[in-house]
């Protein structure tokens, strides 16, 4: 790999890495790195693919400002949004919209069982996290804008607003060891009595539920309209620097195909991609199969329709309202729809080229 002070090599020069990031949860980009296909295609130009999550710990920032030329990220949007309004040069060229288990837990005697139920009550609001780069404590208090976009979401539902609950903040989560279910640090609070619900969503919540005795008393992933299910991972965008795009524009034409192939794979082969997502969430078998569920598998293809893009709107105006971004930009400027579209065209391609063969 290339040496970590300097992953940007001159414009128009040939790659010798390719990098990409992508959160713990199921993405058609983590499906093609683990199944090889990502390897196997840049292999004969001699550019290596490489994740964030395994280089050096002087490159773990990258995933928050996206500051290298050549990286692909596929992760939520409170990071890629306040980058971008930070003056970050990337572009949005594809968006996913998985659900996962995006609940509210409470306890068994709460009776809490529908969203107009949460009147009154105390919420679990996370604190926010310690940063040393102060730019990206906002963006990366993930559980913080998670929960608060959560909750608003189910008050709406019901006519109400974030007004009609009480917050009451507990930890971030950032010290515990207890993996991904320690962003959820209010389950404590949830079992001393101290609030009433708390937010959470993933496979690593469902495992720490079980662990508090906590059980769900509003299920927002059965809300029919995607508007009151918009959060960090729905619509979840997948940005490259604008470099990327203006130089190496094949270069990423054939990475999105390979990840366009994957969510093809995906699509038939629900158990492989349970075993897959084990590793990609840390989550174990019961807290995979029920945090993704409702043929998941068959829509991990990247889009940019105008039904996801809107809903995408909904989150950026919400983290411009409550303080995640230093200043509003143009959204629509920020979409571009060529690397998809060419990469579609790519692997249509590519498979009439493997029927001939065949």
């Amino acid at each position: 790999m290339t040496n970590p002070l300097s992953v940007n090599p001159p414009a128009n020069t040939q790659l010798k890495d390719i990098w990409f990031t992508r959160c713990p949860v199921p993405t058609a980009t983590g499906l093609a790195y683990k199944l090889g296909w990502l390897e196997e295609e840049f292999a004969k130009d001699g550019i290596s693919v490489a994740t964030i999550q395994d280089a050096p710990q002087a490159l773990a920032r990258h995933h928050y400002d996206h500051e290298i030329n050549s990286l692909i990220r596929e992760g939520g949007s409170l990071l890629a949004l306040a980058a971008k309004a930070q003056g970050a040069k990337t572009k949005v060229i594809g968006l996913t919209w998985i659900d996962e288990w995006q609940v509210i837990l409470v306890r068994p005697d709460s009776h809490i069982n529908r969203p107009a139920d949460l009147k009154g009550r105390r919420v679990a609001l996370p604190a926010y996290v310690e940063r040393e780069i102060q730019s990206h404590v906002r963006g990366s208090s993930i559980a913080r804008g998670m929960t608060l976009q959560g909750v608003k979401g189910v008050l709406a539902y019901a006519g109400l607003t974030l007004d009609d609950v009480s917050f009451v903040e507990v930890g971030s989560g950032q010290d515990s060891d207890a993996g991904l279910g320690g962003l959820w640090a209010g389950l404590d609070n949830l079992a001393r009595g101290e609030v009433d619900a708390v937010y959470v969503k993933g496979a690593s919540a469902v495992d720490a539920a079980k662990r508090y005795g906590a059980v769900v008393g509003i299920d927002i992933d059965r809300f029919t309209d995607r508007q009151y299910r918009v959060n960090n991972g729905t619509p979840r965008p997948i940005t490259v620097h604008e470099d990327f795009i203006e130089n190496h524009f094949d270069l990423l034409v054939r990475f999105l195909a390979q990840t366009l192939r994957a969510a093809d794979w995906a699509a038939s082969n629900l158990d492989g991609v349970h075993q897959i997502l084990k590793g990609e969430t840390r989550a174990g078998d019961d807290g995979v199969a029920t945090a993704y569920r409702d043929g998941f598998h068959q829509s991990l293809h990247p889009s940019l329709s105008k039904e996801l893009l809107d809903l995408f709107k909904i989150q950026k105006n919400f983290t411009l309202i409550h303080g995640v971004l230093d200043r509003d930009f143009n959204l629509d400027a920020w979409v571009d729809h060529r690397p998809l579209a060419a990469a579609r065209q790519w692997l249509d391609n590519y498979y009439q080229t493997q029927s001939k063969a065949a």
